[in-house]
């Protein structure tokens, strides 16, 4: 049993000779793995022919063929070009299926504290696992078991959201007067990133000992439809019982960015069923309604009379199911809080009585996107194999306000060179008794 802050790596060979391992619940090694399923950043080419064609060419010491040249390309292509989330990509030089590059699991902290394992393929929370106030050790966030059904999910579990978290507009706004079109994905609109965010690219290890790690991501100028090269980074940080996430970007040219991490939490633990009876509380007195595709209606609304009030502990099944227009368009509650305060300060907390554990979340963002799983349907499975279904995780996502590149009286969203985008966000575990 190797240390936490140490990992291993397993060659290429060796990891397709084993196909796929998992990610088992306990693991506290980090590993490289394959997948098969899902447009990551590097793809390599299935084909045994194109395979030994490429491995003839390097051998001979001459210049490799155009489909040697290929049998390694990045981005999601698909044999209509078309990209696509939880499409298989097929190599554009033979067609044949790709196979996804080796991904590694970091595991950082230490029990009876708090230990995180994170994935580079997006810089994933893939499990919390903490001491309850009841004395049990669980899991907290949800995720999936491999890989590639990370890659099948539109979910984006724990995953690092960029370049632009949240809604914009059908994928349109304008940046110094000129019209900017990004990817669509949403009901017409851009969500979290595009079709291949920040959540599908396979981050870069910068830094890591037992209790850190910090990982860094370049997005080229276009990706997505963005403007300007993005250099993203970010640091995840076990300090005794608290986490803290700090994501910066720069950028080479005039852009938009808004990123957090999108976990979602079960204080109960991961597989124990719905959230119905956590308790939620956000320091907000107003809320973002939205249209039937998520985009905001215009002004925010104050949450006095409506379910969004949680400025009181509010228990969470009773807030999914009340009668109003705005909870029953979204199936539960997908919106954007509006947070008072500046700088970093405690916003929400998240209680479970059952496992008498609380969770507190801080951040220095103006908003906090609280989105309770209404749309996980039994199609994937969550780490210890059950199947995630409505409602057994909360999303608590610190952010800017949705569409806010189309609203300049909100908090803006644009980044120029020589500026440091930075968000910070804090998760604090405590006993309740």
């Amino acid at each position: 049993m190797r240390p936490p802050g140490e990992r291993t790596t397993v060659s290429k060979p060796a990891a397709r000779a084993t196909a796929v391992a998992r990610a088992m619940p306990g693991d506290r090694r980090s590993r490289r793995v394959n997948a098969t399923v899902g447009p990551p950043a590097t793809w390599t080419c299935t084909s045994s022919d194109h395979v030994l064609l490429a491995a003839r060419s390097r051998t001979a010491g001459r210049a490799r063929s155009a489909a040697a040249d290929r049998l390694s390309w990045s981005g999601p292509v698909t044999s209509s070009g078309a990209s696509s989330r939880g499409t298989r990509p097929v190599c554009p030089a033979c067609s044949a299926w790709g196979r996804l590059a080796p991904m590694t699991v970091l595991t950082i902290g230490r029990a009876p504290g708090i230990e995180l394992q994170l994935l580079d393929l997006g810089a994933t929370v893939h499990r919390l696992l903490v001491t309850g106030g009841d004395g049990v050790r669980r899991n907290i966030v949800l995720g999936h078991p491999t890989p590639e059904e990370y890659l099948a999910s539109t979910a984006y579990l724990g995953g690092t959201i960029g370049r632009y978290a949240n809604r914009i507009a059908a994928g349109r706004f304008e940046l110094d007067g000129d019209p900017v079109t990004v990817g669509t994905h949403d009901r017409g609109n851009h969500l979290h990133g595009g079709p291949d965010g920040f959540d599908r690219r396979t981050w870069t290890i910068a830094r890591h000992d037992e209790m850190l790690v910090e990982m860094t991501l370049t997005s080229p100028a276009g990706d997505q439809g963005f403007p300007g090269e993005v250099r993203a980074s970010v640091t995840f940080t076990v300090r005794d019982d608290a986490v803290d996430v700090v994501m910066t970007a720069t950028t080479s040219a005039p852009t938009v960015v808004n990123m957090t991490n999108h976990a979602y939490f079960n204080l109960a633990g991961e597989g124990s069923g719905v959230v119905d009876d956590h308790e939620l509380t956000v320091a907000a007195q107003e809320y973002t309604p939205v249209d039937d595709t998520g985009i905001p209606l215009g002004a925010h609304a104050p949450v006095d009379g409506t379910p969004f009030d949680l400025r009181s502990p509010a228990r969470l099944g009773a807030v999914v199911r009340a009668s109003h227009p705005q909870i029953e368009a979204a199936a539960g509650i997908d919106h954007n809080f509006v947070l008072g305060g500046e700088g970093m300060r405690s916003v929400a907390q998240l209680e479970c009585a059952a496992t008498a554990t609380r969770l507190d979340l801080a951040t220095d963002q103006p908003g906090l996107q609280v989105y309770t799983a209404n749309s996980l349907d039994g199609r994937h499975r969550s780490t210890s194999g059950v199947l995630l279904r409505q409602g057994d995780g909360v999303a608590l996502e610190p952010q800017l306000f949705p569409d806010s590149p189309n609203h300049p009286e909100w908090p803006s969203a644009v980044l120029r060179p020589g500026q440091t985008y930075r968000s910070h966000l804090r998760w604090t575990v405590s006993p309740t008794r």
